[in-house]
């Protein structure tokens, strides 16, 4: 008769005791040392059990973490809006692929010891690393689905414990840990596993490949100019982008490399054209509706992007108005629904004048445009996102009274859950749409509707979010991450 699997023996890895450090680059060396030994702890129990069945005990490995302690309340430049913390206290997290998260951590770490002047300690964390993240490390190895192996794979292993992955920090409802420790970084090591999995399934593209700087859009004809853009900066050697990769992690180098037809496409197709460093852009269609553009989001964000910008296609709801113009979001109205448990509809969703203004001078540039002359082609206000695709098919006495008191000019599905989820997620956010109808107008999505500057300005559209991101990829991350993306108390941690 088999034992009771909390009865049974449990084998750990050697735990060395915590260290102390004072360069950024040695704690994230550590980090990187701690996570590879339990990492490869796990996979390679896992394959002996594999082979051998159930071993009789279980084996158990456990995350690494970065933990920071102070006794002063710290005066740092009031400019920025993360890399100390606002009270004495201790604080930690635990971390997960820190080889590949390497420039952020030592980026973070490295403010934490200039503001206040105090060693980090970087050991070994008491939350255990679920199995199935450990072995994603080693793209050969496959987790069976339960009931596929000899033995119930949670007797001898951790699993992923949804009850300890959520978004409690970021939401501001995270409390201190059992040891007293408040939080360092705004997402947890299983949170950030967990994101890291679900990206590379409804992306089909590996988490590492993603840039810090990322265009979501709503329409395929995007991904087509971009991947002609890519190929037009992989045959300029000046131009300081290395590589692009398709869908099916295909990775290209130079122009002319063709990119293998595509099977079956995965939820969100995704792009990346890579510079060093993540400083490239990364073009994510993600369909249509708020629950896609939610989906990817909550997952992204765990990577830490510097910037994210929608860029799709809206109803424009003003009579002056024209198939193509573009409409710059300065407000949100949220009638999206999908983060009102996480975000109350009563909190505004600000505009970043860093955000804004790279945006408007990129459609100035675009255009040919300035001034008050952009007026023809640009409208500033309100955008509204709704959860129906079909709302002009509702009576238009509700919907159309509200669209009217909010002031909005355009209306889409998408763009407020992106710019809310980026205010939840401290992520720098911005949208800027493309006028594909006019439904109140009698100019409906159908076709033969598109005029040929409706077709030029689409064209235009993708170049617009792409000088953009470069604009903002040339500024000083701390210029770009406001202050309004921070609450009263917030992780040191961007």
């Amino acid at each position: 008769m088999q034992d009771h699997p909390h009865s049974l023996p449990v084998e750990t890895p050697e735990a060395p005791a915590p260290e102390m450090f004072d360069d950024p680059k040695a704690a994230v060396a550590r980090l990187c040392e701690l996570y590879d030994e339990a990492a490869t702890f796990l996979r390679d129990r896992f394959m002996d059990a594999m082979a051998t069945g159930h071993p009789g005990r279980r084996y158990r490995a456990f995350y690494p973490e970065v933990r920071f302690s102070t006794v002063s309340f710290a005066k740092v430049d009031s400019r920025l809006s993360f890399g100390h913390v606002t009270a004495p206290g201790t604080y930690a997290t635990t971390v997960t692929r820190p080889g590949m998260f390497r420039g952020y951590l030592a980026q973070q770490i490295g403010l934490l010891l200039g503001n206040h002047g105090v060693k980090v300690q970087i050991g070994l964390s008491d939350t255990p690393m679920p199995v199935h993240f450990a072995v994603a490390n080693f793209p050969e190895i496959t987790v069976p689905q339960e009931g596929a192996s000899a033995f119930v794979l949670r007797d001898v292993f951790d699993v992923p414990d949804l009850a300890s992955t959520n978004d409690d920090i970021v939401n501001g409802v995270a409390g201190l840990a059992a040891d007293g420790a408040a939080p360092l970084a705004p997402f947890s090591a299983q949170r950030v596993d967990y994101s890291l999995a679900r990206l590379s399934h409804y992306t089909a593209t590996d988490p590492a490949h993603f840039q810090n700087h990322v265009l979501f859009t709503n329409y395929q004809f995007y991904v087509t100019e971009f991947e002609a853009y890519a190929r037009a900066m992989l045959a300029d050697p000046e131009s300081g982008y290395t590589s692009f990769v398709s869908t099916g992690n295909v990775e290209i180098t130079s122009a002319t490399e063709e990119i293998p037809p595509t099977g079956k496409m995965p939820q969100m197709p995704t792009y990346h054209l890579k510079r060093a460093d993540n400083q490239g852009i990364t073009l994510v269609n993600i369909g249509v509706g708020p629950s896609n553009a939610k989906t990817a989001t909550d997952h992204i964000a765990v990577l830490r992007p510097h910037a994210w910008l929608m860029v799709g296609h809206c109803a424009g709801l003003r009579n002056s108005q024209s198939l193509g113009d573009f409409v710059l979001a300065h407000a949100y109205l949220r009638e999206d629904k999908v983060l009102d448990d996480d975000l109350p509809v009563w909190v505004p969703i600000p505009a970043l004048a860093e955000i804004q203004i790279a945006l408007e001078e990129a459609v100035a540039a675009e255009t040919q445009l300035k001034g008050y002359d952009l007026k023809r082609v640009m409208r500033t206000g309100t955008v509204a996102s709704v959860d129906n695709r079909n709302w002009e098919l509702r009576d238009h006495t509700g919907p159309v009274q509200r669209l009217s008191q909010s002031r909005a000019i355009a209306l889409d599905m998408e763009s407020a859950t992106i710019a809310a989820n980026g205010f939840r997620f401290r992520v720098p956010y911005g949208t800027l749409l493309c006028v594909s109808d006019k439904p109140l107008h009698g100019e409906l999505k159908l076709p033969g509707m598109a005029s040929d500057f409706y077709k030029t300005q689409v064209a235009r559209h993708l170049m617009i979010g792409i000088r953009a991101m470069e604009a903002l990829r040339d500024m000083p991350l701390e210029r770009i991450h406001s202050r309004k993306l921070r609450s009263f108390e917030e992780t040191a941690f961007l």
